[in-house]
């Protein structure tokens, strides 16, 4: 985690290396990574050696990949290095309107092409959510960004040798759903919520969905059968018919590659 209220969170030399023996434990124990990110990028007193210590953190996070869950939090303003190894992790929550991921903030834009634009417009949560797809959850606030984690770890085993966490089953065994023999339309052209099929099959009617605002004609969530977490993949017909377009299956290639793991 970075602390902004110290020399507004940027990392040093020193503090990559506290970080890369921490990704090296984590792989070593089998412990998923949680990155808090709150940082200016690298200090620029330290020069080059400050962004050495961020290569050393890149390749961690690919030598990581598909070893140990790594979810990164975007906790307030990130910039340059500070956002680079969140897109390698596995999962990122911003907070709307308190976090920000761009690689050179709104003055260095104006600066550069004589472009005015916000920051939200430039890397805001729900712009990432919305647009680039690089986030993949949008928090009201800190508590609930930390709630979503909790709730994705739920799902996770710590590391690819590990079965995912089994829950007891609290729905009734015999549990049936009429609204299953009303929801899918007689009329092929008409559309329906995909969704409410998902939650009617999971446990306890719970689902967690990835991604819920980026090529929303695919779901792709984790829900529970018989308490043994489950990956979905599922078109939507209420979106766009639920056709497959190029981000709709760059979201879906990367949560299979993910379930994979």
């Amino acid at each position: 985690a970075q602390d902004f209220t110290v020399f507004g969170g940027t990392l040093s030399r020193t503090n990559a290396d506290k970080i890369v023996k921490l990704m090296d434990m984590s792989m070593r124990m089998g412990a998923p990574v949680i990155g808090l990110n709150d940082s200016g990028g690298a200090r620029i007193q330290e020069g080059v050696r400050s962004l050495a210590g961020y290569a050393d953190i890149f390749y961690r996070n690919v030598m990581s990949s598909g070893v140990v869950p790594q979810i990164s939090a975007i906790l307030g303003p990130c910039a340059g290095g500070a956002v680079y190894s969140p897109a390698l992790t596995d999962f990122i929550v911003m907070v709307k309107k308190t976090s920000y991921m761009f690689v050179t903030g709104p003055d260095v834009i104006k600066a550069v092409t004589h472009e005015d634009v916000t920051k939200n417009a430039l890397g805001g949560a729900m712009t990432h959510n919305t647009k680039s797809g690089v986030a993949h959850f949008a928090a009201e606030d800190d508590e609930q960004a930390m709630m979503i984690i909790r709730e994705l770890l739920s799902f996770l085993p710590s590391n690819n040798m590990e079965d995912p966490p089994v829950k007891p089953c609290l729905d009734d065994i015999n549990r049936e759903d009429e609204k299953l023999q009303t929801i899918i339309p007689a009329d092929p052209n008409k559309p329906y919520d995909m969704k409410e099929i998902i939650t009617s099959v999971a446990d306890d009617h719970h689902y967690l969905e990835v991604m819920p605002y980026y090529a929303e004609n695919l779901i792709i969530g984790f829900i529970r059968l018989n308490g043994r977490p489950v990956g979905v993949v599922a078109n939507q017909p209420a979106v766009q018919a639920g056709v497959l377009d190029i981000n709709s299956s760059v979201k879906g290639a990367r949560f299979i590659r993910f379930c994979d793991a």
